[in-house]
């Protein structure tokens, strides 16, 4: 697959943009899909995959098959999330997986590198802690990596787990063949020799450490693009009428002990009125 024009991948951003603010609503997904239909820019080819996943939303609930089936339009980066957000087992929830989707639709339009885009999936797996199996044989499948990064991105599928990524990153950089050079010693030439002397100098300050700092180092080192934070909810509606049930209960029990304290006792009586009452049947 050949990466697209950049008009399609804005308007891929407006639509996963769409989705995810109307997400929640009770509308199903066939439904806000057909609505951004009319949205999306005519003369894309968006709106004939808009129909397509319509089609097969309504056949079998599923969106992810239909991206998957239009590999020639959908990168298979995205249909994996997609797919993990429909799976039940998963934690990974839509508008999670539409946010990402989003802003690396955006990403894509600006002809990001090969070396970014690989940093921001892979973050995408760790922080939302997806399957790094499927995930990196989807990224691996892209069609902004070349063929020595989709030979390299295999392998690290393998050793992901046994071997820290900082360490796969600094071995495949400059930085690790200049320190070699300067120590004079016989050492083989990395193949592919994918990251530059920055990256690979601040994949070694990362060694041992936790992705996160790596990938936090290169965005702020090399300005790569990071992952959407999720916006954390806003409970604030429902804090009023807690609040007031709460006053309400503690009215009543001070009332309570205001009684018993009068020496009077608890007067049981407006509790039982509806008790004695006669049924409307005597």
């Amino acid at each position: 697959m050949q990466r697209l024009d950049s008009e399609e991948y804005i308007e891929q951003a407006h639509l996963f943009h769409g989705l995810h603010n109307r997400v929640h609503a009770s509308d199903p997904v066939q439904s806000l899909l057909k609505q951004m239909r009319y949205e999306v820019l005519a003369t894309t080819k968006l709106p004939m995959a808009i129909d397509y996943m319509v089609a097969e939303l309504s056949q079998t609930g599923m969106m992810s098959t239909a991206m998957q089936r239009m590999d020639h339009y959908f990168e298979p980066f995205q249909s994996f999330l997609i797919a993990s957000a429909e799976d039940d087992m998963g934690r990974f929830d839509m508008a999670r997986a539409l946010l990402i989707l989003e802003h690396e639709a955006r990403f894509r339009s600006t002809d990001a590198s090969a070396n970014a885009m690989f940093f921001f999936q892979f973050e995408t797996l760790c922080q939302n802690r997806l399957s790094y199996d499927a995930g990196l044989a989807a990224m691996a499948a892209d069609a902004v990596y070349n063929e020595d990064w989709q030979k390299w991105i295999l392998t690290v599928r393998h050793k992901i787990g046994l071997v820290q990524l900082g360490d796969l990153v600094y071995v495949h950089s400059q930085h690790y063949v200049d320190r070699q050079q300067q120590q004079g010693g016989e050492f083989t030439l990395p193949d592919p020799l994918l990251f530059s002397d920055r990256e690979g100098r601040i994949a070694l300050a990362n060694r041992a450490h936790e992705p996160q700092y790596l990938f936090s180092a290169l965005q702020r080192q090399l300005g790569y693009h990071a992952i959407p934070k999720p916006k954390p909810k806003d409970n604030a509606e429902a804090v009023l009428p807690n609040l007031v049930r709460t006053i309400e209960r503690l009215e009543t029990r001070i009332k309570l002990l205001e009684d018993e304290n009068r020496e009077k006792g608890i007067d049981l009586s407006k509790f039982m009125k509806n008790q004695n009452r006669p049924s409307s049947n005597d």
